[in-house]
């Protein structure tokens, strides 16, 4: 094929792509323009998840009327000196001079600005190439504001994520930026609804104004050469790292598995495998040992020492925790090796009880093998299987006093997402304003559950992380009533056999971890050293492994 050179206005259509590709681009570039601008508040507003509106208020120093006609030029930007080494020496959150160039390409840009020595402001109304040029009145910094993005760039609009879905990651990202920026006024409001409002604090109350109070009383500060922040006691973690957070020179980034590794490593056996801690960690680094330039949206950042930037972290990590009564008084917790789980059956085979161990676990014989049965995986496989039955089958119980419960900004934007879907199952939670919701309703299965803080537990689950809410819940719930250490005994431990030998799929509990060991006769005897008639394969043994 011939190799032609693409005309401008085709180039151009194309390069609108590599800086705003969504909503949430615009946001970040705007977000990182005020930030660079020294302002103290700032301000972001969107409506239809940013396709109809977005804009971003600060009150930074503004850009001088002499230079405003440069501001939505490709490549114009006062961050950078135009010299080739100026690239490797980035001191600013933007450098490139595409953000506004690219908003103006991808939809209509209409920007404000006045620093505050200036007597007027200069008004910028950008949409492709056509851009004019006018004078206004104005408080001192700048406003801009995006509005119809990919209005004419159809085929771009229709792959956009809904509007709901696009809230929630905006609610997010600002989140992220006032954990790491937590000394300025912030406010993000999404379709004239506040949804997150954060007054000047330090990293503890950043963490109270995006994950709420309770996560706040449970961090400890982190103030470590190039290191600073916070990071949960060790009673709180997640399964997931989606509450790990780090920043370089002000810049949050998507932190690489050293980082995070280095921060887990710092709790040692104060925390067990598989879970991670909540953290809020600023890396300060200089600026010719990273390079900001590897990334689209500059959400990676490539470090020249990245072994030696995690030993810092580790380090203040497990100094931080030293600190602190709790780290210096936890036993050590050694991480138990990797259970075997059963083979998939057909059917869950007919056991017979054979006795009960430290009150937990159940021995058991069928199929020619010793099996060991953990009382409380398979109860909780049993009661998550019987609520999913009975789950819709009864119409849902009116609270005779609806609750009025505390959510989080991320928690408000996935109520609007998930509403009918809840609704659908009988969870009835209405947004309240301000941070607030009502819960109306609970699905009748749920309601008399003895299960300490119930409503809020049913909640938080449900306006969680997981893509599966109704499953979410439903595992949250059959946790907490299921047989514990100590409950059992021998007709408690047949009951467990027989709910078990019941369920559609009796080989895990709903979080993922095994209800039955097995183990072979034959596996038995050579432990015992017995060779002859013992020595046969049956059982487990028959079954290809």
């Amino acid at each position: 094929m011939t190799i032609r050179v693409l005309p401008p206005h085709v180039a151009r259509l194309i390069a609108a792509g590599e800086v705003v590709s969504r909503p949430l681009d615009v946001v970040r570039e705007l977000v990182e323009n005020a930030l660079d601008a020294g302002a103290t508040r700032i301000e972001v507003d969107v409506e239809g998840g940013g396709l109809l509106l977005t804009r971003v208020r600060d009150n930074g120093v503004g850009i001088a009327a002499d230079g405003v006609a440069l501001a939505p030029v490709r490549h114009a930007t006062s961050k950078l000196e135009p010299e080739a080494g100026a690239v490797e020496r980035v001191t600013t959150l933007g450098f490139r001079g595409e953000a506004l160039w690219a908003a103006a390409q991808a939809g209509e840009l209409h920007l404000v600005t006045r620093p505050a020595s200036q007597v007027g402001a200069a008004e910028v109304l950008a949409a492709g190439e056509d851009v004019t040029l006018r004078r206004t009145s104005a408080p001192a910094g700048t406003t801009v504001t995006v509005r119809n993005l990919f209005a004419r760039l159809p085929a771009r609009l229709r792959t956009q994520a809904p509007a709901g879905v696009e809230a929630r990651e905006i609610t997010a990202l600002v989140g992220r930026y006032v954990l790491h920026w937590p000394g300025l006024h912030w406010r993000l409001s999404v379709d004239g609804e506040a949804r997150l409002t954060h007054a000047p604090a330090d990293h503890r109350g950043a963490v109270a104004s995006v994950y709420g109070p309770l996560s706040a009383n449970r961090v400890l500060r982190v103030d470590a050469d190039g290191v600073c922040g916070v990071v949960s006691r060790p009673e709180l973690t997640r399964a997931r790292r989606d509450r790990m957070h780090f920043s370089v020179n002000g810049r949050p980034v998507l932190a690489p598995p050293e980082l995070e590794k280095a921060v887990i490593e710092g709790f040692a056996e104060l925390i067990p495998s598989g879970v991670a801690p909540l953290c809020v960690l600023d890396l300060r680094i200089a600026p010719e040992d990273h390079n900001p330039n590897v990334h689209p949206a500059k959400q990676v950042v490539a470090l020249a020492d990245l072994p030696g930037v995690a030993a810092r972290v580790r380090e203040a990590v497990a100094g931080a925790l030293a600190a602190h009564p709790l780290a210096r008084s936890a036993p050590a917790l050694i991480a138990p090796p990797a259970p075997q789980t059963a083979p998939t059956r057909g059917n869950f085979p007919d056991l017979t009880l054979v006795g009960v161990y430290q009150e937990l676990y159940l021995l058991a014989q069928g199929e020619g093998d010793l099996w060991v049965v953990d009382a409380h995986a398979a109860h909780e496989r049993a009661l998550y299987e019987r609520f999913t039955r009975a789950l819709g089958a009864a119409p849902p119980v009116e609270l005779p006093e609806p609750e009025l419960l505390h959510l989080t900004p991320e928690q408000v934007a996935r109520l609007h997402e998930r509403g009918a879907e809840l609704r659908g199952w009988g969870l009835v939670i209405e947004d309240f304003g301000a941070g607030l919701a009502r819960l109306r309703a609970l699905p009748a299965v749920l309601a008399a559950l003895p299960v300490p803080r119930l409503h809020e537990e049913i909640v938080e689950a449900a306006l969680g992380d997981s893509p599966d809410p109704r499953r979410h819940v439903l595992a949250r719930l059959a946790c907490a009533p299921a047989m514990k250490a100590g409950m059992l005994d021998g007709d408690r431990g047949e009951a467990v056999l027989t709910s078990l030998s019941g369920c559609e799929q009796p080989w895990s509990c709903p979080h993922g971890r095994p209800t039955t060991l097995r183990l072979s006769e034959r596996d038995l005897a050579h432990a015992f050293g017995r060779r002859g008639v013992r020595d046969v394969a049956r059982g487990r043994d028959e079954v290809k492994r």
